[in-house]
């Protein structure tokens, strides 16, 4: 047996270092050193360095022994090849050591970048204190129901917001204001009040007539001096409408109609004319109505429908709500301090702000958002309000840009006390105040509809910039798109006005919410049957995948089982996958592009689809984990963009969101069980031949489980996929089913129809004896020869030989034909 050598020595090198070629020299020494025992550690003496130093290079790895010693000793002597350097012996362990290390480049990081309404660009996102965001939003004016361009606004920020705290991060504090307190309320309340008194003082049909006349005059004049064609054409549409109403009333009144008859007209005649009369009747007592109360009513009313509106449409309630009725206080004192601070000044009871003091400041600038507006009185006096740009009200003001921080009441206005007296807040300074009052004196975000950044998000920062006597109130200043209603501006006076509710009615809040996410938060979104098309077939889309994979995971297997083997096509779509979720990534860096983000969603699950078409016509099982990851991804995207509720893993939930219980786990077992069992049905039926029980199998498919929202989809050799849906989508996508299946029927049938009429008229022809053929053509030929054959034109020329030659084919052909014909006669096949 070979002994260890503890230490090599130089003449234990002698008959190896005698060997000329290196190569064989090499394959000796690997040879002498496997003898050599590795228990004991590296030991090595200075004849093994020599020996080793007569290397030319490094040996090939095939040599694992010399590899070893030769790796070992470089590392402790750093590859030192000088044979003058005295070697330093190492008679116990040799200490090994670490190659350098050295981090990876990696790659840059996107950051987060907004378009901010102060620059016009977008700029990079960052928050004034670390991860904290505060965010203010302007909140609605609550008079009347909201209405799709609500939802534009408040579905898009709450995007935002969702985006901006569940995937960036962020650490959000969200605040929103109620306007409870503004010229249209009080307006609108006011009419309200004096339109139910009238309707309860139950007016006699005479004097509801000469009523309506009397506001119809007023109405004439309110309609004359109207300059904007569609608020035109709606009071001309009202003006008619009460005419219609106006005329069979006076006519029974004056035929003394049954008291029924006239009832019922003197009811239409009100209702028609509510708007007419509570215009007339605000103008003769609207200065009367004095009561707060009346005027908390009506937006406390509808404060509670728009929180309904939001609550269905999944839009996450602020962290703090502000009501101006609830902040009058806190505005006093902040209009005060502007004061204070030389940019207001009281004119008649009412404050104002001095829009040419600030802006000559050089700490501030007027206008920061629109200072092409400057000077656009139009826009003006739409901030100021209805009730507050009278000759009287205007004369107050030093300059036409000045606006209101606080206005006197008037009588039929509710009012507060106040320093300068009586009055109500101006509607720019309530924004100001309770976010000042919750936020501070700076935030991150302010956001709002593209429509109010001149003049009242331009004034908002005029005025709080001047409370705090800094020029950066907000950093940065988000604005929402407009929405038109089929490329249309949305009014009344075009029939498109749409409410929330109304909306709700034809989609889903999960389809409105897609229909918005397909689009740019900042840029126009066309509200259209398109649109919503587009939406509704990415929902489905999207869902089609998730139930897919569910079927997938669902398949029976074991603990083990579920790990499979990776080949190019799993290696290739995980590729995809990171590559789609860096896209997606980069997406929402820019802007919050959710646009562009869906589009790589859809790719990735055309991807995902292809690599599962490919599986299944192969035979093999799809990879399940890897498909789970994929799926689970896209739900997650989907829950934080608000389009999901539920907690389920994958997919959209099934039985709406209200469920406690998770019905898609409680059922498809019992389900799987039924679909296995029809299985097993059908294979016996399709042996023996069954015809009915196939029958009732396509039955319970197409006919049965669709009503309890369930579909069992069959492939050709493969297992049936059963797939838990929407009952109304399923009867949707039956209906269809069946109009294509009678249209394709229909069709079937006409191009039978169509088949035997062309075989009827070709047998017609057929049965036509060459010799007749051409002899009922009076209008074409005069005269004939023996066998039928025209001779003569209709002004008896004799017809040209080119003439001749072409008929005479005609005829040719005829007598192939009729000889076909008689052949058929002959075999009895002539029917």
């Amino acid at each position: 047996t070979k002994c260890p050598v503890p230490l090599f020595t130089a003449s234990s090198y002698s008959f190896i270092l005698s060997i000329s070629e290196e190569e064989a020299r090499v394959k000796a020494l690997n040879e002498y050193l496997s003898t050599r025992s590795y228990i004991q550690g590296f030991t090595f003496s200075h004849a093994d360095v020599e020996v080793f130093r007569k290397f030319s290079g490094p040996p090939v790895d095939q040599y694992i022994h010399v590899v070893r010693w030769y790796r070992h000793i470089e590392a402790i002597y750093d590859g030192s090849s000088e044979k003058n350097e005295p070697c330093k012996l190492q008679t116990s362990k040799g200490k090994r050591v670490q190659p350098p290390w050295s981090p990876p480049e990696g790659t840059k990081h996107s950051r987060l970048c907004l378009y901010n309404s102060l620059t016009r660009n977008k700029e990079i996102f960052q928050p004034q204190s670390g991860k904290k965001v505060l965010w203010y939003c302007c909140g609605p004016t609550v008079y009347d129901a909201s209405h799709m361009g609500h939802a534009r606004s408040y579905i898009s920020f709450d995007i935002l917001r969702r985006i901006l705290g569940d995937y960036f991060k962020y650490d959000i504090f969200y605040c929103m204001n109620i306007t409870d307190i503004d010229d249209k309320i009080i307006r609108r309340a006011r009419q309200n009040y004096l339109f139910e008194q009238y309707r309860e003082n139950k007016s006699a049909p005479d004097q509801l007539l000469e009523d309506v006349k009397t506001a119809s005059e007023l109405f004439s004049v309110k309609l004359n001096e109207t300059t904007d064609p569609d608020k035109k054409q709606m009071l001309e549409r009202i003006q008619n409408a009460v005419k219609s109403a106006f005329d069979p009333l006076q006519e029974a009144v004056q035929a003394k109609l049954p008291a029924e008859e006239i009832n019922r007209c003197h009811e239409i005649l009100l209702e028609e004319a509510k708007d007419l009369l509570s215009d007339w009747l605000d103008t003769k007592f609207g200065s009367q109505v004095t009561d707060n109360s009346i005027f908390s009513k009506l937006p406390k009313f509808w404060e509670g429908e728009f929180h309904k509106d939001m609550e269905a449409l999944n839009v996450l309630p602020p962290d703090v709500l502000t009501r101006v009725s609830e902040y009058v206080p806190e505005i006093v004192d902040f209009v005060k301090k502007i004061v204070d601070n030389g940019y207001g000044y009281v004119s008649n009871g009412s404050v104002y702000f001095d829009t040419m003091k600030f802006d000559s400041s050089e700490k501030h600038s007027y206008a920061k958002l629109v200072p092409e507006a400057v000077g656009d009185q139009k826009a003006l006096q739409e901030g100021e309000g209805d009730l507050s740009i009278s000759a009287d009200r205007l004369s107050e003001k030093h300059s036409p840009n000045d606006f209101a921080l606080w206005k006197s009441s008037k009588p039929g206005e509710p009012s507060w006390d106040s320093p300068w007296g009586k009055g109500r807040p101006g509607w720019h300074i309530e924004c100001s105040a309770m976010a000042g009052s919750i936020l501070g004196e700076s935030m991150d975000i302010h956001g709002g509809g593209f429509d109010l950044r001149f003049p009242h998000h331009d004034n908002e920062l005029a005025q709080s910039e001047a409370y705090f006597e800094n020029d950066h109130w907000v950093r940065y200043f988000l604005h929402t798109g407009h929405l038109t209603i089929a490329g249309c501006k949305m009014s009344k006076s075009l029939k498109n006005f749409i409410t929330i509710k109304d909306a709700l009615k034809k989609h889903t809040a999960r389809q409105l919410r897609l229909a918005f996410l397909m689009h740019s938060w900042k840029d126009t979104l066309d509200y259209s049957n398109n649109t919503m098309e587009s939406a509704i077939q990415y929902e489905k889309f999207m869902n089609e995948f998730f139930l897919n994979v569910k079927d997938i995971l669902r398949a029976p297997i074991d603990v083990t089982g579920q790990f499979q083997k990776w080949e190019n096509q799993e290696a290739e779509l995980n590729k995809n996958f990171y590559d789609k979720k860096a896209a997606i990534h980069e997406a929402l860096c820019d802007n919050i592009d959710t646009r562009s983000v869906l589009e790589e969603m859809r790719s990735l699950v055309s991807q995902s689809n292809s690599y599962i078409a490919a599986k299944k016509s192969s035979r093999q099982m799809p990879n399940r984990l890897l498909l789970e990851n994929i799926s689970s991804y896209l739900t997650q995207m989907l829950k934080i963009f608000g389009a999901i509720e539920s907690d389920d893993a994958i997919g959209f939930p099934v039985g709406g969101n209200s469920q406690n219980i998770n019905i898609e786990s409680t059922v498809m077992p019992y389900l799987q069980v039924l679909s296995e069992f029809r299985e097993g049905v059908r294979q016996i039926a399709r042996e023996k031949k069954v015809t009915e029980v196939l029958q009732l199998s396509d039955a319970l498919r197409d006919d049965i489980l669709p009503e309890l929202g369930v579909r069992f989809e069959d492939h050709e050799g493969l297992p049936t996929v059963v797939k838990l849906v929407d009952k109304d989508t399923l009867l949707k996508e039956r209906e269809e089913k069946k109009k294509i299946e009678e249209e394709k029927k229909r069709k079937k049938e006409e191009a039978a129809r169509k088949k035997q009429e062309q075989e009827a008229a070709k047998l017609a022809k057929m049965k036509i004896p060459p010799h007749e053929m051409f002899k009922s053509e009076h209008d074409k030929y005069s005269m004939f020869d023996e066998n039928g054959f025209p001779t003569h034109d209709t002004e008896g020329k004799e017809l040209s030989k080119g003439q001749i030659k072409k008929l005479k084919k005609l005829y040719e052909t005829q007598e192939k034909l009729y000889k076909e014909y008689l052949q058929m006669v002959q075999n009895g096949s002539a029917n």
